[in-house]
């Protein structure tokens, strides 16, 4: 564990605080925000880009604090994320390697730390696992994905309930109505604020739809990319073109559909559930079938004439207004929640992040979604703003990942770190200590194959400058990118005899660094054995069976 001689003045309220030192104040310990959304691409933030979408709610927390360029996590996709943030514990260690396998319960998370210390804690919105969080006085959250339009909620003290309106506007009601009438002034607080939004099928607003529905983006220099030298790209199943849902994600009418015989793109679910329309009542359906008529009568009069090309083009614009548009709420949000905070003088002493559970696909090699170890899945987005300790306007390029939060909120509060928690704190970065931040690469391991995207299981080690990838099970083979020459990642170098030196270090590190975080390939075949067995005797992620037959014949000969 860590000891900081510069945070001893700073916090050592904490070690005191249940004593009292005549004649002086302790000081107080910092406030905590944590601010989550769902598949929020850090291309689809204006202080990282502004080609997409302008967040300027979002970047003031870049403004007023930190910035970070080489955020990232340890397992991309959602469920597995927020276990790592909970816990500060690689998905192999806490158990959560897939949405399929469940949470261990008998991890400790940090907002149990942080309540046992004093500290007043509250969670609004999607957690994504579970009905009854630990650590919390008070909880309002959503059922697994939870719904845009009149969600249903678990709550501490209320049951389930249900809630008319738009999901971003209401998690911020319920979290502003906290503070309003909940949170006792005389305590610090910890709270995860988490959005809904962007995760797929993209539901926006009712407010929005007439803008957005308009809008064009720019197209990413890859959508159209050829995955050649990459196998496992070449077989995963996040086309925009072949893989998206017409109902659901293009919202195409189910009658246009029918007219048109249109194949069931995505899964049979996505064909049937019609969205989230099912949950709006009247005046919320008529105004969303209004701002898309438009759209699908030009669909059908244009389609069946669209060569691919004009296809893709077409399925990347009506993706992205709706995704981006789900944002724009996103980013309101966040500008009440901050002018709160500034309205009620709460910024100056606590600390704010804006994170998302990891990166997200906006067209980058004609996909959607995440799960692969490539940037825009890789790569989260990362804002820390605390008054008075963070530095306006700073950016930092340090390799951080998801894993050091639990660690850096308990560093802040001055609570001790468990033994085998296995992130960092951020706090010599925020500070401007860098003689104490050490750390050159970062770990990363994706589980959640066979299933829905069919994205093969790898494991990684990044630094600034490269990634080396071992895919394994289904495909066996490594990958090398160079990630400043080639940062589209677009070329597999692994066996480019120009880089045999870098290939020899790097197969070293990557070695060192999961025997450091205590993976292996033994401990992977015991979870796949696991998940073999389940998907054999359960049937899960509704994999065809003709494909699941032949991977698993594949991989029993093998």
């Amino acid at each position: 564990m860590r000891n900081y001689s510069f945070l001893l003045a700073l916090f050592i309220g904490p070690l005191f605080y249940n004593c009292e030192i005549p004649g002086k104040e302790a000081p107080k310990r910092p406030n905590i925000i944590f601010i989550m959304s769902d598949d929020h691409a850090y291309q689809a933030i204006s202080a990282y880009d502004t080609r997409l979408i302008k967040t300027p709610n979002i970047d003031r927390i870049a403004e007023m604090g930190m910035l970070f360029t080489n955020a990232t996590v340890t397992n991309s996709i959602c469920a597995p994320s927020r276990a790592t943030i909970l816990t500060g514990k690689h998905s192999h260690i806490n158990g959560k390697i897939d949405n399929h396998f469940p949470f261990d319960t008998t991890n400790v998370t940090f907002p149990q730390l942080l309540q046992k210390s004093g500290y007043e804690t509250a969670m609004f919105g999607k957690l994504h696992f579970g009905n009854n969080p630990k650590g919390f006085d008070q909880f309002k959250i959503l059922p697994g994905q939870g719904a845009y339009y009149n969600p249903d909620f678990i709550t501490k003290n209320e049951g389930n309930i249900n809630v008319k309106g738009y999901v971003t506007d209401i998690i911020t009601d319920m979290t502003l109505d906290w503070f309003e009438k909940e949170r006792n002034p005389n305590k610090p607080f910890m709270l995860m604020y988490l959005h809904k939004a962007p995760h797929r099928s993209w539901v926006m607003a009712e407010r929005h739809m007439a803008e957005y529905t308009q809008k064009t983006f720019p197209e990413p220099a890859t959508l159209f990319d050829d995955y050649a030298g990459r196998p496992a790209a070449k077989a995963a199943e996040m086309s925009i073109l072949r893989h998206m849902s017409w109902i659901a994600d293009s919202k195409i009418f189910p009658e246009v559909m029918d007219e048109m015989e249109l194949p069931p793109f995505g899964t049979d679910k996505m064909r049937n559930q019609f969205g989230a329309q099912n949950r709006m009542d009247s005046a919320q359906l008529s105004n969303f079938k209004n701002a898309y008529q438009n759209i699908n009568e030009r669909f059908k009069a244009n389609y069946p004439t669209m060569t691919e090309e004009e296809k893709m083009k077409w399925r990347y614009q009506r993706y992205m207004q709706d995704y981006l548009g789900t944002i724009k709420a996103v980013d309101e949000n966040v500008g009440r929640m901050l002018d709160y905070l500034e309205t009620n003088d709460l910024l100056e002493n606590t600390i704010i992040v804006y994170t998302s559970d990891q990166g997200f696909y906006l067209g980058e090699h004609g996909w959607f979604d995440k799960r692969f170890v490539y940037d825009e899945s890789l790569k989260t987005p990362l804002l820390i703003a605390w008054p008075g300790q963070v530095e306006a306007g700073s950016k930092s390029n340090e390799m951080v990942q998801n894993l050091d939060f639990a660690q850096t909120f308990l560093d802040v509060a001055g609570i001790d770190q468990p033994d085998d928690m296995q992130g960092e704190s951020l706090l010599p970065i925020l500070t401007g200590r860098m003689d104490d931040w050490h750390r050159e690469a970062v770990y990363y391991h994706y589980y959640e194959y066979p299933a829905e995207h069919m994205v093969n299981r790898h494991y990684a080690i990044i630094t600034k400058e490269y990634k080396l990838i071992h895919y394994y099970f289904d495909l066996d083979y490594w990958e090398l990118i160079d990630r400043k020459k080639d940062p589209k990642e677009l070329h597999n170098v692994y066996n480019d005899p120009a880089y045999a030196d870098i290939k020899e270090m790097l197969h070293r590190e990557l070695k060192e660094i999961r025997r450091k975080y205590g993976d292996s390939n033994e401990l992977s075949q015991q979870y796949l054995n696991t998940f073999l067995r389940d998907i054999e005797e359960k049937g899960i992620f509704g994999i065809p069976q003709e494909k699941l037959d032949e991977i698993l014949d594949k991989n029993t000969k093998n």
